[in-house]
């Protein structure tokens, strides 16, 4: 179990013997959805490790025991803590005890979707009034190629300390998937990018205690673009079967059994599922930090905006289709009573991150619904960066469901039974294909 000792007093040289032995501390800025993961998972391999937050509530939450995160379970958290393996710090000064510091916070976008990176440079800036000779610097937080070199670097080099010989700084994109019980942050494979080969090696080793395999590339230029390329992959193909939708809506085609009968191909396919726009930090965001950069080299990246143009504008259409859908039901959507069924941006969580459930809400208001909303994760709505709604989960009793002029699902919690909800509602407009095993009340089901 990493000790903290006098740490100023290490030899530069001191880190790699220190994370063979565990002896080293870890320290991780940002105790999100990514950052609390990966804190648990060095302090499971047999680190010493302090999470850092600005958010004090979370830090007293996790010094209690505490989880806020549903699927982070609370005697994980505690057994840790007991174990002295884990404790939680609002004191960024606490910085120095950290032999390695890894910075897993946000990176949002402007209004105007360029990058916002004020989390990262106020970041840096507080390792930087904190660091020492031999300590290793990772960034976890998706951002544009270059950031770690052009941004993070000047800002550590400005203590007089030089990258690659006073301290190592690397890349290494995060790849958790909150709430996805099949891949958690001990079986995922890291890449990883150092500054200098040095940093590479430092960087790869600390990993490498925690994780079954390490990926080494070789520079963190590589390493970002790598995290690019696997969220950009992702939406662009989302953002063609959202388009497809559309298209096979207007043809009486089926979306869903087109995709079905299409992944019975054994290669060259690979599917992808439609829904009501993207959410979570990674799809909605983070490929528009590559156009960015890719302005600066005078290169059109048409496929990625195409992508985030059809993708932003689902919210749109499902809105749409609910007035369609009301209308033949001789209804007004401007008086109507909308349940919307799941805040989550994706099923069994309670992330509410970018959730296209809180347009649909600004978007359904401004026509003048009635808006109600059920998820049994998330029991009342808590302020995200761009909404703030003063709504409570709805209870789904047969009243509930049979009150609303159409219950609209946007996430597919397992927890639903949607038997129930499609004998109860009068009409259901399903944006996930949820439904497709409801074998009674067909003719009140309609989708988006």
């Amino acid at each position: 179990m990493g000790v903290i000792t006098d740490v100023r007093a290490r030899p530069a040289d001191a880190l790699p013997a220190l994370i063979e032995t565990r002896q080293a501390t870890v320290g991780v800025i940002g105790m999100g959805y990514v950052g609390l993961p990966l804190a648990m998972l060095f302090a499971r391999a047999g680190f010493g490790v302090i999470g850092f937050d600005t958010d004090q509530r979370k830090v007293d939450q996790l010094n209690a025991g505490r989880s806020y995160i549903k699927h982070i379970a609370a005697a994980g958290i505690s057994d840790l803590l007991h174990q002295g393996a884990l404790s939680a710090s609002h004191d960024f000064t606490r910085l120095a005890e950290a032999d390695a510091v890894l910075v897993c916070v946000p990176t949002p976008l402007t209004p105007n979707r360029e990058p916002d990176l004020s989390c990262v440079i106020k970041t840096a800036e507080a390792i930087a009034a904190a660091l020492r000779r031999g300590q290793l610097v990772v960034l976890e937080s998706t951002t544009w190629p270059g950031t770690t070199r052009e941004v993070v670097k000047p800002i550590l080099e400005r203590t007089g300390l030089r990258c690659g010989e006073d301290f190592h700084l690397a890349y290494s994109p995060e790849r958790e998937d909150p709430g996805n019980p099949r891949y958690t942050a001990a079986d995922i494979p890291k890449v990883v990018g150092g500054v200098t080969p040095e940093c590479t090696r430092i960087a790869a080793t600390l990993y490498g205690a925690a994780v079954p395999r390490v990926v080494s590339v070789s520079s963190p230029d590589v390493a970002e673009s790598t995290k690019q390329l696997e969220n950009i992959f992702r939406a662009v193909n989302v953002g063609l079967v959202n388009e497809l939708k559309v298209l096979f809506h207007r043809m009486g085609i089926s979306i869903w059994e087109v995709i079905e009968a299409a992944s019975t191909k054994p290669f060259g396919f690979m599917p992808f599922t439609p829904g009501p726009g993207l959410g979570g930090h990674c799809l909605p965001i983070d490929p528009y930090y590559l156009t960015w950069r890719a302005r600066q080299f005078e290169v059109p990246t048409r496929f990625i905006e195409l992508a985030g143009e059809i993708n932003t504008a689902m919210p749109a259409y499902v809105v749409s289709r609910l007035a369609e859908e009301l209308n033949r039901e001789g209804k007004c959507l401007s008086r109507s009573k909308i349940l919307l069924l799941g805040m989550a941006y994706k099923p069994n969580v309670d992330d509410l991150r970018e959730s296209p459930t809180l347009k649909l809400i600004e978007l359904l208001r401004e026509q003048g619904a009635k808006v109600c909303y059920n998820d049994p994760h998330i029991p009342r709505l808590h302020p995200t960066r761009h909404y703030d709604y003063d709504l409570v989960s709805q209870e789904l009793t047969p009243d509930a469901l049979m009150g609303a002029d159409c219950v609209v699902i946007v996430t597919d919690h397992a927890a639903y039974d949607w038997e129930y909800i499609v004998t109860h509602a009068r009409l259901v407009l399903d944006t996930r294909n949820a439904t497709k095993e409801v074998g009674h009340g067909r003719e009140r089901i309609r989708f988006a």
